[in-house]
């Protein structure tokens, strides 16, 4: 058969080498590597967030099909895509038990080495899809209350599961964010929890974040934590990888770099 189909791949995804050689031409390139020059010739893309897929990377390419081994999106400029007949898919859900896990045993860890039960304590789940629904069957089952937050969610299904942003901020004992990272629109979510939102905290939670770094406005959270608004950090995506806030990864009690989700399950 001949081979007309040219493939880069992150080589850093596993168990997907050896599938596609029988049908197209395959490179396995580190993030770092897959440029506008290698890009060029090529018409498949599988790659993960590491890999900006805009215009300065697929302008005069070959290109029309992007897979992102990845829940998340925010790093393929989807109308660039529709407007230049690129399509791309994602694969939500993909590690939303390993991440459920990952939050879950946070919590007990947490719960034990500060001396205290989690039953009856109050959590708030931010954005409440694959992940977030997971969280909140795990956090139901060891006896916590859970408190849901997800405008999209809410407007299309018109019921009263859902509170607002500011209920969470005023009731909750743990905030966890699992929302997509949506920088501008009605579902904004970039800097969804910054000075204005810590500000509104009344019991000193503790706030995890295991969605996007940028969902969390990391300055304000290392304040936050300074001037006891929160009482503990739980972070695994942060603002600017790899390039973080020494100061924050200090100060967190657990500090993990954006791995929640890397389990043989969810590759």
């Amino acid at each position: 058969m001949k081979k007309n189909i040219n493939i880069i791949i992150d080589n850093k995804i596993p168990f997907i080498k050896g599938i596609l050689e029988p049908y197209a031409n395959v490179r396995y390139l580190p993030p770092s590597e897959i440029t506008k020059d290698q890009v060029k010739d090529t018409d498949i893309l599988i790659i993960r967030t590491r890999t900006r897929c805009n215009e300065n990377l697929l302008s005069g390419s070959r290109c029309k099909f992007i897979g992102t081994a990845t829940i998340g999106f925010d790093h393929i400029d989807t109308e660039y895509c529709k407007q230049n007949d690129i399509e791309w898919k994602n694969a939500p859900g993909c590690n939303a038990s390993s991440v459920g896990q990952y939050i879950l045993a946070s919590l007990l860890l947490h719960a034990e080495q500060n001396n205290y039960s989690l039953k009856g304590k109050k959590i708030g789940i931010v954005g409440v899809g694959h992940v977030g629904s997971i969280v909140a069957h795990h956090c139901r089952t060891i006896g916590m209350t859970v408190l849901l937050n997800d405008p999209p969610r809410a407007n299309t299904e018109q019921n009263d599961t859902f509170v607002s942003l500011d209920t969470i901020a005023e009731e909750c004992d743990f905030i966890t964010f699992h929302t997509p990272l949506n920088r501008t629109g009605i579902y904004r979510s970039f800097h969804l929890a910054d000075n204005s939102f810590f500000k509104k905290l009344r019991k000193q939670p503790v706030i995890i974040n295991s969605s996007r770094g940028e969902v969390v406005d990391n300055k304000a959270l290392l304040t936050a934590y300074q001037k006891k608004e929160i009482s503990d950090i739980i972070i695994d995506c942060w603002e600017n990888e790899p390039d973080i806030l020494p100061e924050l990864l200090e100060s967190a009690f657990i500090a993990t770099p954006h791995i929640a989700g890397y389990s043989a399950d969810g590759k």
